[in-house]
C-alpha cells in the first residue's frame, strides 16, 4: 500500500521540481502616473483604460497612481517603463525627482503623453529628458501630421500624412537632441507659433535611459482612434527596452 501512494504521488512531485527549477516567467509590468497640480484632462481615465488594455493585449502589466510616493528607488526598479499621462504642475517632490532621475540613470524608460510637458518647470533635467515644455495652445481643431520618420515602432504602422483632431501644442525650450518622429503641418490649422519645424512626436537616449514623447492625446476619442493606439504602444515598447 505505501509503495501504491509512493507511485502515486510521484508525477506531483516531479511536477513541483520542474516548476521550481523552471519559475514561470513573470511579465514586465509599466507605471502610469497620472498626478495633477493644474489642468485636469478628463480623457485622463480613458487613457488608462487605453493602456490596461495594450498590456493585456502585449504582455505587460500596468500599474496606475498618482500618488507621488510611489517615486522611490525601491518601487521604480519593478517597472521597466514609467508613463507620465497628462501629468500637470508640480508632480514630484524633491527626493521623488532625485529617484526617478536614478531610475532613468540605471537604464529604465520614461514615456511621457500629452500634457507631459506641462508639468516640472523648475527641473532642467526634466525638460531635457521630456523634450521641451508647454507654451500655449490654440482652440482643438483638424491638422495635417506628417510622419517624418517611420524608423520607430511608433511610427511604423502610420500613414505618411495623418490628419486628425487634436489639441495642439506650442513649445519652448525645445531640446534639439531628439529624434523627431512627427511634425504639425501649421498650414493646415490656425495658431501654431513653431513654424515649420513644429514636432509632435520624438524619442532619445537619455542619461542612460529611453524617453519617448508625444503630444496627442488630449481628447476623449484618441484612445479610442486605433492608429493613436499603435503610436503610443510603439512608444512603450520602446521605452521597456524592447527591440
Amino acid at each position: 500500500m505505501k509503495k501504491i501512494l509512493a507511485l502515486a504521488f510521484l508525477p506531483i512531485a516531479l511536477l513541483m521540481l520542474l516548476t521550481s527549477a523552471h519559475p514561470v516567467a513573470k511579465n514586465p509590468a509599466v507605471l502610469v502616473y497620472t498626478k495633477t497640480n493644474g489642468y485636469h484632462h478628463a480623457s485622463i481615465p480613458l487613457g488608462v483604460e487605453a493602456i490596461q488594455k495594450l498590456g493585456a493585449a502585449h504582455g505587460f502589466d500596468v500599474v496606475v497612481t498618482d500618488d507621488s510616493l510611489t517615486f522611490n528607488k525601491k518601487n521604480l526598479k519593478k517597472f521597466a517603463a514609467v508613463i507620465f499621462l497628462s501629468t500637470t504642475g508640480k508632480v514630484l517632490g524633491t527626493e521623488e525627482e532625485k529617484a526617478f532621475q536614478n531610475y532613468i540613470r540605471g537604464g529604465g524608460g520614461w514615456v511621457g503623453i500629452h500634457a507631459a510637458t506641462d508639468c516640472e518647470y523648475n527641473w532642467p533635467w526634466y525638460n531635457k529628458l521630456a523634450g521641451a515644455w508647454f507654451k500655449s495652445h490654440p482652440k482643438q481643431q483638424e491638422a495635417k501630421l506628417i510622419i517624418v520618420n517611420k524608423n520607430h515602432p511608433s511610427t511604423a504602422e502610420l500613414p505618411d500624412t495623418w490628419t486628425r483632431k487634436d489639441e495642439w501644442y506650442n513649445f519652448k525650450d525645445l531640446n534639439p537632441d531628439v529624434t523627431v518622429l512627427i511634425k504639425i503641418d501649421e498650414t493646415s490649422y490656425s495658431g501654431g507659433e513653431n513654424g515649420s519645424n513644429h514636432p509632435m512626436a520624438w524619442y532619445h537616449d537619455f542619461d542612460g535611459g529611453r524617453a519617448f514623447y508625444t503630444e496627442l492625446g488630449h481628447t476623449d476619442e484618441s484612445y479610442s482612434d486605433p492608429l493613436f493606439l499603435k503610436h503610443i504602444l510603439g512608444g512603450i515598447e520602446y521605452a521597456m527596452g524592447k527591440k
